[in-house]
Parts: C-alpha cells; sequence; structure tokens
C-alpha cells in the first residue's frame, strides 16, 4: 500500500516541481555526473529480466538468484513502472571503486523442483539479466566477425544457454552462474576523482567443485583469487538440475579515455548507422520529390480554375460551368455525425500537441535513454495538460455546425478516446497480471493515471471549451442552400472506399522507414535515439497528409461530390490502417513470438498506436481541407 501511496505522490510532486518552483541551471534526475574516489562503494542494482521471444518482464527476484539480506526497490517514475523496470538492490555488494576483486562468492543455492524448472523455462525463452551502475545499463560486448575490430554490446547478460555433452544427443539447460565484470572509468586530471563510463560482463557458466563440506570459509578450487586461478571459460559449465549451484563474479576496473558526457555513445551505437542514414535520406527524397509534384501540379491546375471561373461575365456562361463552383451552396453544410467529427479532430489536435511539444523536448536532449521512462512521463503529462486545446477545437468546430450542446460534446472530447485506450490497456494488463509479470501495472499506479485523466485532463478539456464555444466562430465563404444539391454518379476512382485507401499510403511511406526502427527499438529492446530524424519525418508526414488529403479533396469537388468532411478526415487518416498491416509483417517476419499471450499483447498494443497514428494524421488532413476550401471558395465571385 505504501509503494501504492508513494507513486501517486511522486507525480504530484514531479508537477509541482516543474511547474512551481524557480527554474535554475540543472541536470535531469539520474544523470547528473557523480565523481567517485578510490575506495568509495559501488552500488549496483538489478532491473527486470527480459526476452523478445515472450515481452513479459519478471522482476530479477522473481527466479532463485541469490538475494540480499533486505530487498529495497529504488523510486521509479511513473514512466519506468508502466514499462516494466522494477528496480532493485542486488547481492553484489563487493564493488569497490578502483579494487579490482577475483572470484567473489555471492551464494551457494541448492535448487528444488520448482527452483529448476523456472530457470529452465527462462532459458527455453532466451530471458537476459538487466543489471545498473551509475545509471548506465549493464551490456555484453560482443566482436563482430564480418568487421576487424568493430564490437556490438548486447542488452544484458542470457540467464543461461541449451548445449549437448560431446557424444551425447540429449540437450541440456546450462545456467550463467559466473560473472566477470568490467567497470571502465574516467579519472579526473585535476583531482583523485573518477567518473564511470562503462559497465560490461561476460557470462560464464562453471561447475564450482570445493573440498570438504560447504561453509563460510570454504576455498573454491575452480576459482581461488589466493591462487590466481580465475574463470576465463565454460568448459566444465553448470548444469540446470536439483543440486547445489555456487554464484560467484570478478569485478575489474579499468581507465577509459571516454568522457562522462560521452558515455552513452557506446550503448546507443549498437545497429548499422549506415543503413539507417541511407534508408532515412532515401525516404525523405521520395517523398520531398511527391510533395513537390503534388504541389506543383495543384497550384497551376486550382489558379487556372480560379482564373477562369472569374473572368465570367454573364449568368448564362456560370450556369454551363462544371466542377467545385457549382457545389459551392452545400460545400460547407454540416455533415451527418458532426459531433463525431467534432470529437476526433479535438482529440488529433490533442495527439498533435503532445508529440510536438515531446519532440522538441527530444531534440533539447531532455528525454535521453540514460533518462530511464523520462519518455513515456513526459508523454503522459503532455496529453494530460494538453486537454485545454482539444476542448478548444472540437467546441470551435462543434459552434460553427451550430451545435447548441456543448457540454455533451465536451465530455465526449475527454472521455471517448482515452476509455477506449484504457479499457483495452486495462485487458491487456490482465492478462500480463495472470502471467505474473513485472509488466503488469500495479493497482496505485492504475489509479494515478485515472486520477490524471478525471482530475486534470477533464477538467481542462472543459476550460477549453468553454473558451472555444464562447469565442465568435467565422462566417463560410459563401451561405449554404436550404435544399442540398443532389450529388452526381461518381467514376469508380473516385468512389469514397477507394479513394480514401489510396490516401492513406503516401503518409504511411514517409514514415514507414522510420517505423522499423521505431518498432525494432519496442520490441528487441534496443535504444531508440536519432530524434532529429524522426522530427524531420514527422515534419513530412504533417505535409504529406496536408497535400495528399488537398488533391483527392479537389478531385472530389471538382467532380460535384460535396461531402468532404468525413472524407478528408480518412483520407489521411487511413495510413492508421497500413500502419497496422506493417506490424502484422513486421511480427511475423522479424519477431519470434509463440506464445499466444505475448502475441495478444503485441497486437493489442500496436491497435493503440495504429488508432491514435489514425486520430493524429486524421485531423491533419482535415484541417488541410478546411483551410484550403474556405480558401478557394473566398478566392472566386459567387453570385
Amino acid at each position: 500500500m505504501a509503494g501504492r501511496c508513494f507513486h501517486v505522490a511522486w507525480i504530484f510532486f514531479s508537477l509541482f516541481y516543474l511547474f512551481f518552483l524557480p527554474s535554475h541551471c540543472f541536470y535531469l534526475p539520474g544523470v547528473a555526473p557523480e565523481d567517485f574516489k578510490t575506495g568509495d562503494p559501488l552500488l549496483v542494482k538489478v532491473n527486470k529480466i527480459t526476452s523478445t521471444k515472450t515481452q513479459l518482464p519478471y522482476s530479477y527476484y522473481s527466479l532463485p538468484y541469490c538475494q540480499p539480506d533486505h530487498i529495497v526497490d529504488s523510486a521509479e517514475n511513473l514512466g519506468e513502472v508502466l514499462r516494466g523496470d522494477r528496480i532493485e538492490n542486488s547481492p553484489y555488494t563487493v564493488f569497490i571503486m578502483r579494487e579490482s576483486r577475483m572470484c567473489n562468492v555471492v551464494c551457494r543455492k541448492v535448487l528444488d523442483k520448482k527452483a529448476t524448472k523456472a530457470f529452465k523455462e527462462k532459458i527455453d525463452d532466451e530471458y537476459r539479466v538487466n543489471m545498473i551502475l551509475d545509471n548506465l545499463p549493464l551490456v555484453v560486448p560482443i566482436r563482430r566477425p564480418d568487421v576487424e575490430n568493430a564490437v556490438v554490446y548486447q542488452h544484458g547478460f542470457h540467464v543461461g544457454l541449451k548445449g549437448k555433452y560431446a557424444g551425447s544427443k540429449e540437450e541440456k539447460h546450462f545456467i550463467n552462474n559466473h560473472l566477470a565484470f568490467t567497470v571502465k572509468f574516467h579519472k579526473d586530471p585535476l583531482a583523485e576523482t573518477a567518473r564511470i563510463v562503462g559497465f560490461e560482463v561476460k557470462p560464464f557458466s562453471v561447475k564450482h567443485e570445493y573440498e570438504g563440506e560447504w561453509n563460510a570459509k570454504t576455498r573454491l578450487t575452480t576459482c581461488d583469487p589466493h591462487a590466481k586461478r580465475a574463470v576465463t571459460s565454460s568448459e566444465s559449465p553448470q548444469e540446470v538440475e536439483e543440486k547445489e549451484i555456487i554464484f560467484t563474479y570478478d569485478v575489474e576496473f579499468q581507465e577509459s579515455d571516454i568522457k562522462w558526457a560521452s558515455r552513452w555513445d557506446t550503448y546507443l551505437l549498437m545497429a548499422d548507422d549506415q543503413i539507417h542514414w541511407f534508408s532515412i535520406v532515401n525516404s525523405l527524397m521520395i517523398v520531398l520529390f511527391l510533395s513537390a509534384m503534388v504541389a506543383m501540379i495543384m497550384l497551376r491546375t486550382l489558379y487556372r480554375d480560379i482564373s477562369k471561373y472569374n473572368r465570367l461575365e454573364t449568368q448564362e456562361e456560370a450556369q454551363e460551368e462544371t466542377g467545385w463552383k457549382l457545389v459551392h451552396g452545400d460545400v460547407f453544410r454540416p455533415p451527418t455525425n458532426f459531433d463525431l467529427l467534432c470529437v476526433y479532430v479535438g482529440t488529433g489536435v490533442q495527439f498533435f500537441g503532445m508529440i510536438l511539444v515531446t519532440m522538441i523536448f527530444a531534440l533539447l536532449g531532455f528525454l535521453s535513454p540514460s533518462n530511464r521512462g523520462g519518455l513515456m512521463t513526459a508523454m503522459l503529462l503532455l496529453w494530460v495538460f494538453m486537454g485545454l486545446f482539444a476542448g478548444y477545437s472540437s467546441a470551435r468546430l462543434y459552434k460553427m455546425f451550430k451545435g447548441a450542446n456543448w457540454k455533451s460534446i465536451t465530455l465526449k472530447t475527454a472521455i471517448k478516446f482515452p476509455a477506449t485506450v484504457f479499457a483495452i490497456f486495462f485487458g491487456l494488463n490482465a492478462l500480463i497480471w495472470g502471467q505474473k509479470s513485472s509488466g503488469a501495472v500495479p493497482f496505485g499506479t492504475m489509479f494515478a493515471l485515472v486520477l490524471l485523466w478525471f482530475g486534470i485532463s477533464v477538467p481542462l478539456v472543459f476550460v477549453g471549451s468553454y473558451i472555444g464555444f464562447k469565442k465568435p466562430v467565422k462566417e463560410d465563404p459563401v451561405k449554404t442552400n436550404k435544399i442540398p444539391r443532389q450529388v452526381p454518379d461518381q467514376p469508380w476512382y473516385l468512389h469514397p472506399a477507394f479513394s480514401i485507401l489510396i490516401g492513406g499510403i503516401l503518409p504511411f511511406g514517409a514514415v514507414f522507414i522510420e517505423l522499423f526502427f521505431i518498432l525494432t527499438s519496442i520490441w528487441l529492446h534496443q535504444f531508440y535515439y536519432i530524434f532529429g530524424f524522426l522530427f524531420i519525418v514527422f515534419i513530412i508526414l504533417v505535409v504529406t497528409c496536408a497535400e495528399i488529403t488537398v488533391v483527392l479533396c479537389y478531385f472530389q469537388l471538382c467532380s460535384e461530390d460535396y461531402q468532404w468532411w468525413w472524407r478528408s478526415y480518412l483520407t489521411s487518416g487511413s495510413s492508421a490502417l497500413y500502419l497496422f498491416l506493417y506490424a502484422a509483417f513486421y511480427f511475423f517476419t522479424k519477431l519470434e513470438i509463440t506464445k499466444l499471450v505475448s502475441g495478444m499483447l503485441y497486437f493489442g498494443y500496436m491497435l493503440i498506436v495504429s488508432y491514435a497514428f489514425f486520430v493524429l494524421t486524421g485531423t491533419i488532413g482535415f484541417y488541410a481541407c478546411f483551410w484550403f476550401t474556405r480558401l478557394i471558395y473566398s478566392s472566386v465571385k459567387i453570385d
């Protein structure tokens, strides 16, 4: 209960600190440099164990590893809890700054049937153990055979591995019970202090041996610091069976030229950057070229139309004309279900504001990977406060449609999208909870999310809606006829379903390369850090959504179909369908998920992401068409 109260209190303390305390030059929590003197104790923490095969994180002590006398949870922010991080103290206590140690015995465990089964299941699912030292995650250096002197870093070390003894066909499970840690430090030339710039490990599976009965003073024969006998291989591995396992570790300190400000560079450069850069640049060039072509064609065609219409001198000539001018008396007629359209437009504005501000903070370095959980926390808080703009936008549009019940539309704006997402999230959380995973959001955190929603977001939506509804709206450039005009039969290529599906291809094409790296960082547990490229892709996405929607809207109006309101939203919003289909393709081609629950989690979360993408891109397309139609009908002479 105390932990639940802590999460709620932490959130409101953060809000108070962020908005009410005076602003000074400061370091973000957890990413400030810390100087260590020789002999200072270092605190090693354990985090969740993770697997790309199951996507279900578990706490470190869910496995029968060695435990300290008292397990203490570290302070976690909201983002860390939602990510499934469970940071706790570790039994690796003999970490003394710049004092290398060999063959430290952590503990001796005698496994029973339940513990043996737990280790074997985690080895089968390729789980990795994650640790933290001075806010740096533990990595395993692996040399690339295809590139000379190239090293890649794997997050965490595997719980164990499967293999066969020589001459045997039976596959066995072996546990990594000896860890050779390497702590890299950068020494201050002007002082006796140093800063930690690297935390690496080489895991080994060793069947330790000793003489006599086991006690606190027992010396191992396979790993002895007095005899300078170190573990360098796993030639005699430790099998997972109902017998004893002795856990040991080494600590080595190495001086490094890497400075503290650059210590994360090694962790972030984990993929082939050339492929990333080439793919991004190639995508940007194609989309920019297509956008320029579309814009040029539109400007020339539209300019010619407006000039021709304004040169007409007689009423008879005007009546003989066809095209978008003939529907001027119906083009601003309110659509069916306009209240729902207002809700989705308001929610899209909320999303747009959240993403834009989040990216600005990320570009400034406030949301770097070193600030664990910072990105998710920032997005949640920004979503809450952007409710003000959601209410304002939906109310303004609702009033333009001559709506009168602004309180009802405000409540729908504040409830509809979050309630849908919360229902899906709650169902997925129940599945995770059923698997006893640390990824399950605790009740206290769930209560905090609901409190943020109804305590801050909903009131802000009402405030924004009240302001928006009180403000006078601009009159339409042309008057709307009392009797709606009949829409003529449309050619097959302008059928709503076809044009909507075609319209979503280009926006998706603007982001699908970057989407691959985002999905990889989320589902393969890698860092995503190139926010500069992401911001450029986001800008191109906005431009592409606007241009393709305007082009198709123009063709629609030229064929005398004035029902553009919903179609403009759905045209760019249909890119979410392609996003979800690509997510399914990624699932079957890049991931190795075999469990039903893990598959449900993947598609459930990707459904939420696709839904959010639909709301965002649909709103961008809608406002582009809204601006476009008002512009062209205010540019022609209507008698």
